[in-house]
């Protein structure tokens, strides 16, 4: 995506300039929902493929090395480097190449912490439901995933985060949201007011929505902080 930037003579190109907010607001705000989009949209793609994928690590454990192996391997390859070889298979100004490297990246923490918590189900739990006549999809549904929800959201909490910041590699191609903001900050002479916004609007949204997750997670795991309190 485009955005249409508008520069004024700003003495000593400052680190901050409300001119530079006020007259490019609508191109900033435009740059914050593509960001916001495209996390999202990871994020959700991410979770669909890992959590299936997590439950049948949990089900049948010599899958759990190749599973773990295959994303780590592509978590570690450089996002730079993924996204090269992905652009030209979908399109180099496609939005869904960098949504697709997107969730690979993703796919690895989101793996990780829910097989985590779904190995720390208490095994009295599952005995339990299976003393109940619970098949192990009934199982999985009613004991397993509830009690694993917290590292569910741990994995998705992280996802996010990282996502956020990855996110602005797509700039490379024009969809990087608050990362259109940096780069064209770089290359127009250092341009530092633009570089500060898009910074600073990529840290303070994955704070923001690491806290959204976070509170969340509270309100779905009500019984942690229960126990905590005792």
């Amino acid at each position: 995506m485009s955005f249409r930037l508008v520069y004024r003579e700003d003495p000593g190109n400052p680190w901050f300039s409300w001119q530079y907010l006020r007259d490019n607001s609508e191109t900033i705000i435009e740059a914050l929902q593509e960001h916001i989009l495209l996390t999202a949209q990871a994020v959700a793609i991410a979770a669909v493929v890992a959590i299936p994928l997590a439950v049948l690590a949990y089900w049948f454990r010599p899958l759990t090395g190749p599973i773990l192996a295959l994303s780590g391997v592509l978590y570690t390859i450089p996002s730079l480097a993924l996204l090269a070889f992905v652009a030209p298979y979908v399109g180099t100004t496609n939005p869904a190449s960098v949504l697709i490297a997107l969730v690979l990246y993703a796919l690895l923490l989101m793996i990780r912490n829910t097989l985590a918590g779904l190995n720390q189900v208490p095994a009295e739990a599952r005995d339990a439901a299976q003393g109940m006549g619970y098949g192990r999809f009934g199982r999985l549904l009613r004991i397993d995933l509830p009690l694993a929800l917290p590292g569910i959201i741990t994995g998705v909490r992280l996802a996010t985060v990282s996502t956020v910041a990855l996110v602005t590699v797509g700039s490379l191609i024009g969809y990087g949201g608050l990362g259109d903001l940096i780069l064209t900050g770089f290359r127009n002479n250092f341009y530092k007011a633009e570089i500060v916004t898009g910074t600073v609007l990529s840290v303070g949204l994955a704070l923001v929505l690491d806290l959204v997750l976070a509170g969340l997670g509270r309100l779905l795991t009500p019984w942690l902080s229960r126990r905590a309190v005792r």
